[in-house]
């Protein structure tokens, strides 16, 4: 029997370990809206995928950030560009029309700056690569972001914090790497950074490699996933 998207989303949510948070099985009291924020997330998650079953990318960074989809349910998405504050990218473009686009986050948390209790969180790696592919005309349902390790590893400081996957989470994570292949199997893997290349390869998971927009990459970014598209 084939995978589906349901046994795939049941196999995510009963991932658990320390210093992790899972999006579509974890609640963190105060810091979310509610006790229906893995609900949510995990829903958002589940349309993402079914509006991109025949999907021709799938872009593969290392691990989630709290400002992307710690909150939103999706790799690379920031709650900012679900309440429509990206400057290019329409929220329909990531969950298509007659979703309800709500944020987790809970406005009136005091660990929440100012603008993030406005507009939500807001990930730069998000804004770029939504951008681009907005302007490659593949935000409509043609590219699937996801992370090796697709939960939230963070510090020992707090939920607010990013860390590196460590080499047993990368194991974990590439179970659901290539589960998801399993889900698209039209799609091109595209690795983002050379880390995530370097460790997709050392799982034979055969990928193209673009730059990572962080640290000052952005433009090497957008003009290596804009060749990427051309060459098709």
């Amino acid at each position: 029997m084939s995978l589906t998207i349901e046994a795939f989303l049941k196999h995510l949510h009963i991932y658990r370990a320390p210093l992790v948070f899972n999006p579509w099985r974890d609640y963190a009291p105060g810091l979310d809206i509610g006790p229906e924020a893995p609900q949510i997330r995990a829903a958002n998650l589940q349309r993402y995928l079914e509006l991109r079953r025949r999907a021709h990318y799938l872009f593969i960074a290392e691990g989630l950030g709290y400002q992307g989809g710690h909150f939103s349910g999706m790799a690379m998405t920031s709650e900012r560009i679900l309440l429509g504050h990206h400057p290019e990218v329409r929220p329909e473009e990531v969950l298509g029309e007659g979703w309800e686009y709500r944020r987790t986050s809970n406005p009136a948390s005091p660990l929440l700056k100012g603008t993030q209790r406005a507009l939500g969180f807001n990930e730069p790696t998000a804004t770029v690569m939504w951008g681009c592919l907005h302007r490659e005309h593949l935000g409509i349902f043609d590219a699937v972001l996801w992370n090796i390790f697709p939960f939230h590893p963070y510090k020992k400081e707090g939920l607010l914090t990013n860390r590196t996957p460590d080499g047993n989470e990368l194991n974990v994570g590439i179970v659901y790497a290539k589960q998801l292949l399993e889900l698209l199997p039209d799609a091109q893997v595209v690795a983002i950074g050379q880390k995530a290349a370097q460790t997709l390869e050392k799982y034979r998971i055969p990928c193209d490699c673009v730059p990572h927009p962080s640290m000052g990459g952005a433009n090497k970014f957008k003009a290596a996933v804009a060749e990427l598209f051309r060459r098709g």
